[in-house]
């Protein structure tokens, strides 16, 4: 049994841990004192965390050791992780985690009061920071989450997207978020449009993931794409006022995964309508804009995206248009247009870093596939972390 530090443990993914603690390498005792020992030191100049919970968190270690001991397989034995302050330990996807192995640290932050965006976190000790760079808003509404797993103090976090709310903290965090086909899980709404999904540092910890929230099978199965899926590129798909200084490193990140084979590229054009009616109309909200005729944007939505996806695999884009913005919020800017269209259509979605600006703000490359082709989306995703890692 080894005794695990915390700056070793910061770099364990996900699945090191579970089959460490599987094998009887590590305990799930120790990766959560680990965890709640980097949340005590870093999290005060993060504040990812509204509350921990060390007395339930150890407590659930323990009955995860006990359940290894007596032979059962776990998938994701001893993994620490965060949670959604707004979803809680008793939500769908928070109770198959724990089935799964997980164990509960802490509640997460998302938006306060007061503001009508949501790209932020509110904590008794001030806004969550962007580990990145704190001077940033780390994104929303699963600001927390993305922060908490940026800054190392937990290798998942639970994240629910219903306009981009996982796609973009990870994004302006560097990490990879991935929304799931809705109907996957539960929706969280009665609108159908916001899905529960993982934020997580590596593909193949989402992949898990998604296998003990939604009982797929992606995790043992994941591996690098039998061909290069071809891949339409996009960065305003046709409505959207994205700034050149976030389109230029997405797209040369594509490029670097045509060099690797993971993608071959398109630039046919990818014209959408602007989904913004629709949703607000599903959602029963209304804008400053008049109200389209009942039905009409989504159906043409479906139509534009079966057009966009003849010949092709994955659609791309940024994942934002604009990079973080300060803790002063977005003001005009429209940070979803390029992630709601999909919230209506039900497209599975993900983010993963795509390097930064040339002011070092954070850009995330969007990946978009056929319904049920989450398995496309992280094979790309793991072979864009080759890319990336240090060799």
């Amino acid at each position: 049994m080894t005794v695990l530090g915390i700056e070793e443990y910061g770099r364990l993914s996900a699945r090191r841990i579970a089959a460490a603690v599987g094998s009887g390498d590590l305990s799930a005792h120790e990766t959560v004192l680990a965890a709640l020992a980097r949340i005590a030191r870093d999290d005060p100049a993060v504040r990812a965390f509204t509350e921990v919970w060390p007395e339930q968190a150890m407590a659930r270690a323990a009955e995860v050791d006990r359940q290894v001991r007596a032979g059962e397989h776990l998938p994701l034995a001893g993994v620490p992780l965060g949670v959604k302050r707004t979803e809680g330990r008793d939500s769908h996807q928070s109770v198959r985690l724990l089935r799964a192995g997980c164990v509960p640290v802490g509640a997460t932050a998302t938006p306060g009061r007061g503001t009508p965006w949501q790209t932020w976190g509110a904590t008794d000790r001030g806004p969550t920071l962007n580990p990145r760079g704190k001077q940033w808003s780390p994104g929303g509404s699963s600001a927390g989450s993305a922060a908490a797993v940026a800054a190392g103090m937990v290798p998942l976090a639970t994240g629910s997207d219903g306009a981009g709310s996982v796609r973009i903290p990870a994004a302006w965090c560097a990490i990879t978020g991935l929304k799931p086909t809705n109907g996957r899980v539960p929706a969280r709404d009665r609108a159908g449009l916001n899905v529960a999904g993982p934020l997580a540092r590596y593909a193949r910890d989402a992949a898990v993931y998604l296998d003990a929230l939604a009982g797929t099978a992606l995790g043992p199965y994941l591996a690098r794409p039998a061909r290069p899926l071809r891949t339409a590129w996009s960065a305003t798909l046709g409505f959207a006022d994205t700034l050149d200084r976030v389109a230029e490193p997405a797209s040369a990140f594509l490029d670097r995964l045509a060099r690797a084979r993971a993608v071959v590229r398109s630039d046919a054009p990818v014209r959408l309508p602007d989904p913004a009616e629709c949703w607000y109309a599903r959602r029963g909200r209304t804008s400053d804009r008049p109200a389209p005729e009942p039905g009409s944007g989504s159906p043409s939505l479906h139509r534009a995206l079966d057009g966009a996806f003849t010949g092709v695999d994955l659609l791309a884009t940024p994942t934002t248009p604009h990079p973080p913005h300060g803790h002063q919020g977005p003001g005009s800017t429209i940070n979803t247009a390029l992630t709601w269209a999909f919230n209506i259509t039900g497209h599975p979605a993900v983010s993963i870093p795509a390097g930064c600006t040339a002011a070092g703000e954070p850009v995330g490359l969007q990946l978009v596939a056929r319904h049920g082709r989450e398995a496309d989306l992280l094979a790309v995703a793991a072979a864009a972390e080759q890319i990336t890692a240090p060799h």
